[in-house]
């Protein structure tokens, strides 16, 4: 247990230090950027209380949020990937599986659940950061577009960071 509270505390940082010193400053046409730092909240391990997956999900969107001069839009947006992650998990996995203390993982719970989880979680948050951050459908194309990219860039650095750090299921139980 104390393992997990380890890797989770140091996931938290380095992802939140590379979105700040590398990610915030890249960007394609103020149209996609990257926000790699949603994997903290998408691989808590599956046990997680509700409670602390909220809690955590608020802080994260308030650490970027203050790096980002924002004024709570990433926090939001957190809480409504929180929101999904949880109602996801009880949804799609069996109660047995939620009631491992493992991380969403592709090698855990396979390359279709994992693919379409992190997807709709990454569309999720970002629907939720570019709508409460135009507040208006003036731009509603440009908007839209900014989303679908930015969830498709976002997508594409998960997937590299998950295939960078991808641990085979063991089939021996080892």
């Amino acid at each position: 247990m104390a393992r997990v509270i380890f890797q989770n505390i140091i996931r938290f940082i380095a992802l939140i230090a590379i979105q700040v010193v590398l990610f915030k400053n890249i960007g394609y046409y103020n149209l996609a950027t990257f926000f790699p730092y949603i994997l903290i909240i998408l691989l808590l391990p599956l046990r997680s209380s509700n409670f602390f997956v909220y809690a955590l999900a608020f802080a994260t969107g308030l650490s970027i949020d203050a790096f980002y001069d924002s004024l709570g839009i990433h926090a939001a947006a957190c809480v409504a990937l929180a929101w999904f992650r949880i109602a996801f998990i009880r949804i799609t996995l069996e109660m047995d599986v939620r009631q491992s203390s493992d991380s969403p993982s592709w090698g855990e719970l396979g390359s279709k659940w994992y693919i379409s989880y992190v997807f709709f979680g990454t569309l999720i948050h970002h629907l939720t950061l570019f709508v409460m951050e135009v507040f208006s459908f003036k731009n509603f194309l440009m908007t839209s577009l900014s989303i679908l990219l930015s969830s498709l860039s976002t997508f594409a650095v998960i997937m590299l960071i998950s295939l960078l750090f991808y641990k085979r299921k063991s089939r021996l139980g080892i």
